[in-house]
């Protein structure tokens, strides 16, 4: 394992870090979505199982947040690392979002940690900040929170995780002495949101920064349209998907450590086996071609700029957002038409289908790509909804 430095808070990090957020689920789909679902459990016996085994492999660090799979992520991890608490870092999250008045403050992260069996943090996030949340963070006195909870040694080293534009994150770096951030940044969306420049902008300023969704969600690694893998082939070194994913990240010298939410023990493994060649500036010039090659052609194949971070849910009405525009996605850049049409046709209930949305708009308020959510989920449901035969249908 390679390690470098997380930023002003000096830890040295695994550039490879556990995140929590897509654990292996009981009786799960297989579709991804399953991890919104608050009626799938975790399969805790593989989840303790993959975890251990990344940290006798050297990852140290290892990244949740209160809503995880509905509030169960946390939990599972504190009984993973138990017996491995002195050699790895936890990272959780405040859920910023959902703190109303002053004392909540001090009311999640109690919880939190005795949901994490662990009497401190070594990290700990404002979670997913945005130009709506911040401004309540600065009115509830956010900064004398966290002075307080480093003081008083509950927490070792302060950040936040961000999803919003370059304009907003340079504001929140600047208003505060932070240790960490955390951002989206993969080779698809390389100036997206805080993107490129907030990246340098954040290591400039002695921020250690955490990269979430090197995979996007682990679209850029499974089920790979052949246009794309034809260009993966026709590089010298032959690589996975995965992997030149992973390697066009940690190929910045800024970045601290990538998050990879593993659902397999497969996956860790493969990311393993990439980590140990995951050094700075180490991709050739013929090889970041290679890649901007890739990125051009998705580009052109994406429809919805969705990542399935869920902040849209849960949908009052209960609407599956991400799922939705998954199987809209997935019907042209993986072109595996059949299946997502008896996705959302019979494996969806109704109140699932994106036409049960009645337009309150909740979502796109909280919606980090700043998606125009109900306008797309009535195109959504133009083009997978198949009426069935009156016959079928009156039986």
């Amino acid at each position: 394992m390679l390690y470098r430095k997380l930023g002003k808070a000096n830890l040295n990090v695994s550039i490879l870090g556990f995140g929590c957020m897509r654990l292996p689920i009981l009786n799960g789909s297989g579709s991804g979505a399953d991890i919104f679902d608050p009626n799938k459990a975790i399969n805790e016996e593989e989840a303790k199982k993959m975890i251990q085994y990344a940290i006798d492999h050297g990852v140290n660090y290892f990244d949740t947040a209160y809503p995880y799979h509905s509030g169960k992520s946390e939990p599972l991890l504190g009984k993973a690392v138990k017996e491995y608490r002195n050699k790895i870092m936890i990272a959780t999250k405040l859920p910023a979002w959902l703190v109303k008045e002053e004392k909540d403050f001090n009311k999640f992260l109690d919880g939190q940690m005795k949901r994490l069996e662990t009497h401190y943090l070594d990290v700990y996030l404002l979670h997913g900040l945005n130009r709506w949340v911040w401004p309540s963070m600065l009115q509830l006195k956010v900064f004398e929170f966290l002075n307080q909870i480093q003081a008083d040694g509950r927490v070792r080293h302060v950040g936040f995780s961000f999803h919003d534009d370059i304009k907003i994150f340079k504001e929140i770096v600047d208003s505060y002495d932070w240790e960490i951030c955390q951002i989206q940044y993969n080779f698809f969306d390389e100036n997206y949101q805080a993107g490129k420049e907030g990246l340098i902008y954040a290591a400039s300023k002695g921020l250690g920064v955490v990269v979430m969704e090197p995979l996007r969600g682990g679209k850029l690694a499974d089920r790979v349209p052949g246009e794309i893998q034809t260009i993966w082939e026709s590089a010298k070194k032959k690589r996975t998907p995965a992997e030149w994913a992973l390697r066009w990240v940690w190929n910045h010298p800024e970045v601290s450590t990538a998050l990879s939410g593993v659902s397999t023990m497969g996956q860790i493994m493969e990311n393993l086996r990439v980590a140990s060649e995951g050094k700075p500036n180490s991709l050739s010039g013929k090889e970041l071609s290679i890649i901007g090659q890739v990125k051009q052609v998705y580009r052109r194949m994406l429809k919805i700029v969705c990542t399935g971070c869920a902040y849209c849910m849960p949908c009052e009405t209960g609407v599956n957002i991400p799922l939705n525009f998954s199987l809209y996605n997935d019907l042209f850049m993986f072109k595996d038409g059949e299946i997502n049409l008896l996705r959302y046709n019979e494996m969806l209930s109704p109140e699932q289908r994106a036409s049960a949305c009645i337009e309150c708009g909740k979502c796109e308020e909280q919606c980090p790509q700043h998606l125009q959510i109900q306008e797309q989920l009535k195109v959504v449901h133009r083009t997978l909804f198949r009426q069935k035969p009156a016959e079928e249908v009156d039986g």
